[in-house]
């Protein structure tokens, strides 16, 4: 097990560099960082391991894979207990076309980004998935007309 350390800031500098272009060699990082390439590489691999570097993903253009309509669903269930938050969960998780899950406070318990082609699937989805679980009291749904920023990369 390794013991968490407090981050210096090279550590933030690679985060930053990092989170913004995954795909930079050791190399190239090390000569952003003024560091050697093997004390870069040490520290990308600590800050993997430790758990700061949650995962390495590419984003893909929603248009080119034909998913460009993007929903934002409040779930609303009737039941609060932990069961059937678990299980709704649990279920939820399942679905391709449900990006995000985010148990939230306020008016709803749940919001979900849904990625879809077009409103003819966001409907199948929610006729034949997702209104289908058990417990749900409302669902209400937003869709994205356009984005103006969509950021991946937290300020650091």
């Amino acid at each position: 097990m390794y013991v968490m350390k407090t981050i210096d800031p090279i550590d933030l500098k690679m985060l930053d560099i990092l989170q913004h272009d995954a795909t930079i060699t050791n190399k190239v990082l090390a000569d952003r960082l003024n560091r050697s390439v093997a004390a870069t590489q040490e520290r990308r691999r600590r800050l993997s391991a430790q758990g700061y570097i949650a995962r390495v993903v590419a984003i893909l253009n929603p248009k080119k894979i034909n998913r460009s309509l993007i929903a934002f669903s409040h779930v609303l269930l009737k039941s609060h207990t932990a069961d059937a938050l678990g299980q709704f969960e649990n279920e939820v998780i399942k679905f391709k076309e449900v990006m995000e899950c985010m148990q939230m406070t306020g008016a709803y318990d749940f919001i979900l980004r849904i990625a879809v082609e077009d409103m003819e699937a966001y409907n199948v989805f929610l006729r034949e998935k997702l209104a289908c679980l058990p417990d749900i009291s409302t669902v209400q749904s937003f869709f994205v007309l356009r984005a103006s920023k969509s950021d991946t990369a937290f300020p650091l």
